[in-house]
């Protein structure tokens, strides 16, 4: 395409695919042979490219429509208001819409009747044959009628001794389909988003510890075995083992759980995550293409690089209908032909009519009308379709996988019970507990805190605070001691009045974390907090069961966590303590058993078995990674939306079936009467005019029974 050749001379060398036929491959831009589409680069960077194809395609459409909207006036406005034709005649009319038509023809066509001659030369017949056929034959029969009017024959003209043209249709035509090149065009430059948040996440630079100090050089010249320097509030910058010092790293990027995990020498670290507090050196173990991050980067991708069967549709139509309307057109053309006279020339005139009457608006209408409606619908609803696979598929789930955390939970640790040992005031043991939490940033001490401040306790500021990585806290309030933390810590301490575990064991079977709180060398209170089942879940639980879809929920945490969580929801199928790879895994197994599996979840460790569900289902309130790796977003983090957008899938795919029908019931009645069928038994001829209109009826009514969808009732 014209377009295609302005990307510069680096383009040149990036190899460029087919997102429609990913075995298509080559060095440079260009458009697909089999189906016409542009392609786009098969690496996707963490810059966003500048996409001239869309850049190009929407100034084509910019010009066609301001053109084409004053052509359509004049061609239309002599039948509605015939005093206009005293006003403006007709062979002045007709030359002012040939002005008007010529640029948006052959210009802003002009990529349609590119791809059109490449599709005649490799023999791959589709959607840009037919536009190109209808838009060329149009034009040309207009161009013809309008300097050689004399070469057709008296029936076809008016009382001036012109013939009818119909450079408005050609125009208009093109203008819609150029619409649909810059809507599609934009939906697909948003395909590569999920990965360039992914590749957004790992830090440009890391410090190198060397015998000369600390040298701060690029990622990619990192080896492994290098010792790299994390400071607090730095991103770690690949898969590595702390050799030296302590802290707590952030891994809800990569985990989506929102607890940050206190690491010490021989513990692992990943690659993007957030060193929270504490500086740390580490060994670097994995760099490159083979860290975490860089895999699950290419599950996405790879996920993603996939048809849309629902897509795929109107080409397949089109490779039997394309050969058959050509070959009722030139039927057409030898059938009259054959008559001789004056027929000869309705020869021409028929086969006009056929290509016109065939001209695929309709049939490309038929499915990306009825999706783009459906999307605004599910927006309105708080369901957001990434694209059309996802609401062909959505309906066939028999199987829903969820993470527990952010997903059935709200993600956010809560205070949810104090008990306090015998003697000692529950509140006032909470209120030295959450005074010391303040210099505390882990969620723990922040919800107890929270917590204390919710029940009206007024804190004080300690006077001394210490964190022990990995056991707990230590300091001083109001003049006295306190300690916060595991038992393993107590007994270190030598705290006296510690519990026995089933007194802790019994608050982690309920799904709580239990803390002990120490005042003075004494036991004084157990804390727990947990993170709180959303309200919405155990209805849309129920609801999706109602419907027969399993449901399995997959997890990071403990089991004991997990199957306490399930218990509440009344979930028989538990998978705990799984890490992000082996969450695509089980969703993979599901997949294999002949289940169409649906994922959802709302971190970006949910990444790849988001990608490699039939369809994956994040929560608005999770991270963006996950929102752009899934298929369906719910924007209210509200898993009943589940089963509405199951319902608008449905109610999509109905509705599209019925579009297809309608664009080819036009077809099937209105090619053979193009082709002149009645003429023998009634005299009755379809003119280019009357074909024009009757193709832009099977438009219209595709497109307002599509818009039917907009009063679909979700539950």
């Amino acid at each position: 395409m014209t377009s295609s050749a302005s990307n510069g001379p680096s383009a040149a060398d990036v190899e460029y695919t087919c997102p429609m036929h990913p075995e298509v491959v080559q060095k440079g831009p260009g458009s697909c042979p089999i189906c016409g589409m542009a392609l786009e680069p098969k690496a996707i960077t963490a810059e966003v490219p500048e996409d001239h194809e869309l850049k190009d395609m929407t100034r084509r459409f910019a010009v066609s429509v301001a053109l084409s909207l004053p052509l359509l006036a004049i061609a239309m406005g002599h039948m509605l208001v015939p005093a206009l034709d005293a006003a403006l005649p007709g062979h002045v009319r007709v030359w002012i819409e040939f002005v008007l038509a010529t640029p948006v023809v052959l210009w802003g066509a002009w990529p349609f009747f590119v791809r059109f001659a490449s599709s005649l030369r490799t023999r791959n017949l589709n959607m840009f044959t037919l536009i190109g056929l209808g838009v060329g034959v149009g034009y040309l029969y207009s161009v013809a009628a309008l300097l050689m009017p004399g070469a057709f024959p008296a029936q076809l003209k008016d009382a001036h001794g012109m013939v009818g043209v119909y450079f408005e249709a050609s125009a208009v035509i093109t203008a819609l389909v150029l619409l649909g090149q810059v809507l599609e065009l934009r939906a697909r430059s948003r395909t590569g988003a999920a990965v360039r948040a992914l590749l957004g996440l790992s830090p440009k630079t890391a410090r190198v510890v060397t015998e000369n100090g600390d040298e701060e050089v690029p990622v990619e010249s990192i080896t492994e075995g290098d010792r790299l320097r994390i400071r607090p509030g730095e991103k770690v910058p690949v898969d590595a083992v702390v050799i030296e010092g302590e802290s707590a790293v952030d891994e809800s990027m990569i985990t989506g759980e929102p607890i940050p995990v206190d690491k010490r020498p021989g513990d692992t670290i990943i690659g993007g995550t957030l060193n929270a507090q504490g500086s740390v050196v580490a060994r670097a173990t994995k760099v490159g293409k083979d860290t975490l991050l860089s895999q699950i980067v290419q599950q996405v991708a790879d996920a993603q690089r996939s048809r849309a069967p629902i897509q795929q549709l109107a080409d397949q139509v089109s490779a039997v209908f394309v050969p058959v309307v050509i070959l009722i057109a030139v039927a057409t053309l030898i059938g009259w032909w054959l008559f001789g006279g004056d027929a000869r020339a309705l020869a021409v005139t028929n086969a006009v009519a056929v290509l016109i009457i065939a001209c695929p608006c309709a049939l490309g209408l038929a499915t990306p009308i009825s999706i783009m409606v459906a999307m605004g619908r599910g927006a309105s609803a708080g369901i957001l379709f990434k694209d059309a696979e996802a609401i062909e598929t959505l309906r066939k789930i028999d199987t829903l996988v969820v993470d527990k955390t952010g997903t059935l939970t709200l993600g956010k640790p809560r205070l949810v019970g104090v008990w306090a040992a015998q003697g000692i005031d529950e509140n006032h043991a909470l209120r030295l507990a959450a005074s010391l939490e303040q210099a505390s940033e882990h969620p723990i001490g922040a919800a107890i805190a929270l917590g204390a401040k919710e029940r009206g306790l007024t804190l004080a500021k300690p006077e001394r605070f210490e964190s022990m990585s990995g056991k707990g806290i230590r300091g001083r309030v109001d003049g006295r001691d306190i300690v916060i933390g595991i038992p393993q810590l107590f007994g270190e301490l030598g705290i006296a009045g510690v519990p026995n575990a089933a007194a802790l064991d019994e608050r982690r079977g309920q799904g709580q974390t239990a803390m002990l709180v120490g005042v003075d060398g004494t036991f004084a209170a157990i804390v727990a907090v947990a993170d709180p089942i959303k309200e919405s879940t155990p209805a849309a639980l129920t609801a999706l069961r109602d419907e027969g879809v399993r449901v399995v929920m997959l997890t990071g945490d403990s089991k004991t966590t997990a199957k306490a969580v399930a218990a509440k929801l009344g979930i028989d199928e538990v998978v705990a303590e799984v890490l992000p790879g082996e969450k695509a895994k089980v969703v993979a197994r599901l997949k294999s058993e002949g289940r169409f599996v649906a994922m959802a979840g709302d971190g970006i460790n949910d990444a790849p078995a988001l990608a490699t569900a039939h369809v994956g289902i994040a929560m608005g309130t999770g991270t963006d990674v996950a929102m752009h790796s899934a298929h369906v977003t719910l924007v209210k983090g509200d898993l009943r939306g589940i089963a509405r957008a199951r319902t608008l899938s449905r109610a999509t795919m109905k509705n599209i079936k019925q579009n297809l029908f309608f664009a080819f019931v036009y077809n099937a009645l209105g090619l053979p009467i193009a082709a002149g069928a009645l003429y023998p038994l009634a005299g009755v001829l379809l003119s280019p005019m009357l074909a024009a209109l009757a193709m832009s009826l099977s438009s219209v009514s595709v497109i307002g029974n599509a818009l039917r969808l907009r009063g679909v009732q979700l539950r």
